[in-house]
């Protein structure tokens, strides 16, 4: 089988590295082959050990060709989160030269947004633009062949810490793979559950990783906020394995199998058998007390949510409410918690189907991987996700452009 029409999406994950390999082609994308692995080198999202993590995305990566029967790759979208990300808004304006605004206008502006100074250690993932401008009319999604004289753009711009970025393409490259994009996750498990209805809308997804919890907030079709939080699927299972002092394999079982947040849910009757430290006998622990354990951490869980949101005024935007995705958003009870919480509709959000092996991945612990897969095909018009390549590329020439554009800079933003 020729690899030129193969694409790679890769997600390395705190808790389980995750390889999908899919052809392209005029009957649209078909899935050939998926890997999935435990994850050993990173915490909340960060590579703390690079030998590990590079013998946990080969494996994953061996797996998915093993089943896609190719023997080589080259190139994969690969998803970042941590808490080294940072997103902020910008905007940027410039006037316009012709009679008619031209596709160097809109790269003009989008520079002229980016064109923001960032501390040393960080650089710019993305720069997605929400909306432009022309003169005095707003809420203009492509500007290319209308007229006016003064264009501006409203972008969201996703950074990371550079050495944290260069470790984990580093992982990538010594695992065989050219990292050819990086993506946010938030960015790439919106593509694969949410709807261009809900996303005009307004609504938040919340994924919920193994080490951290991402959040996008959409609204008129463009993200204006997104952040990752620091508390992941391992608490749930970390506060299980303390409360009912068991190992930590038996509370991620606890909770795959029997684990729910809402105490009221819970039969009082039931008692579940788990398994006690090496050498002790099995227990008996009541299905009441696992709720209590798992609600307390998700309503902890929904509340930082909800203060964020607040914080950055952002709740009147949410009309749609919230969609729950990601590997730790299969706790039963989750979307009722989090709807009497945040105070707005909640549901747990499926990725879509895709060809091929497609009905196995219906689960949302593969929304991520699979928008990786969908953004490194078909990029959407609210989402401009530049390639490796080009993103160092202009890192020489950035402080030029700071100060041709430093008129329009964003002061405080750090």
């Amino acid at each position: 089988m020729e690899t030129k029409n193969v694409i790679v999406a890769l997600d390395v994950g705190t808790t389980k590295v995750c390889t999908v390999i899919a052809s392209e082609s005029d009957n649209g994308m078909q899935i050939l082959g998926i890997g999935s692995h435990p994850s050993n080198g990173l915490k909340k999202g960060a590579v703390v050990n690079i030998e590990k993590t590079v013998q946990s995305i080969k494996s994953s990566i061996d797996e998915a060709k093993l089943m896609a029967g190719i023997d080589e790759l080259h190139d994969a979208t690969v998803g970042i989160a941590g808490n080294h990300i940072f997103c902020f808004n910008s905007s940027g304006v410039v006037p316009c030269k012709g009679k008619e605004i031209t596709s160097a206008d809109v790269d003009r502006v989008i520079e002229a947004a980016k064109a923001v100074l960032i501390p040393s250690d960080r650089e710019v993932l993305h720069v997605i633009p929400q909306e432009f401008k022309v003169d005095n009319t707003s809420g203009i999604k492509d500007p290319v062949g209308m007229c006016g004289s003064r264009l501006e753009v409203y972008v969201h711009i996703v950074t990371g810490k550079t050495p944290l970025i260069q470790n984990l393409i580093k992982c990538v490259e010594h695992a065989g793979l050219n990292a050819h994009q990086i993506i946010l996750q938030p960015i790439a498990s919106s593509r694969s559950v949410l709807t261009s209805e809900e996303k005009e809308l307004g609504v938040a997804i919340i994924d919920i990783g193994g080490g951290t919890t991402d959040l996008a907030v959409w609204k008129d079709g463009a993200i204006v906020h997104s952040q990752i939080i620091p508390v992941g699927g391992n608490h749930f299972t970390n506060d299980l394995a303390v409360a009912l002092k068991i190992p930590h394999n038996e509370a991620e079982r606890i909770k795959i199998n029997h684990g729910l947040v809402l105490p009221e849910q819970a039969d009082s009757k039931t008692h579940i058998s788990v398994q006690g430290l090496t050498g002790t006998r099995p227990k008996e622990v009541p299905q009441t007390a696992i709720a209590e354990v798992l609600g307390a951490r998700a309503e902890e869980l929904f509340m930082i949510v909800k203060d964020i949101i607040a914080d950055k005024n952002l709740n009147t935007l949410i009309t749609g409410g919230y969609v729950i995705t990601g590997g730790g958003a299969m706790v039963k009870g989750l979307a009722e918690l989090a709807e009497y919480t945040l105070e707005k509709p909640a549901k747990v959000g499926y990725p879509r189907p895709v060809g091929g092996m497609g009905n196995v991945m219906q689960d949302p612990k593969y929304s991520t991987v699979l928008g990786l897969l969908l953004d490194s095909t078909e990029q959407d018009n609210s989402i401009k996700v530049r390639s490796r390549e080009a993103k160092f590329n202009e890192g020489s020439d950035f402080m030029d452009r700071i100060g041709s554009s430093f008129k329009n800079v964003f002061k405080d933003l750090f």
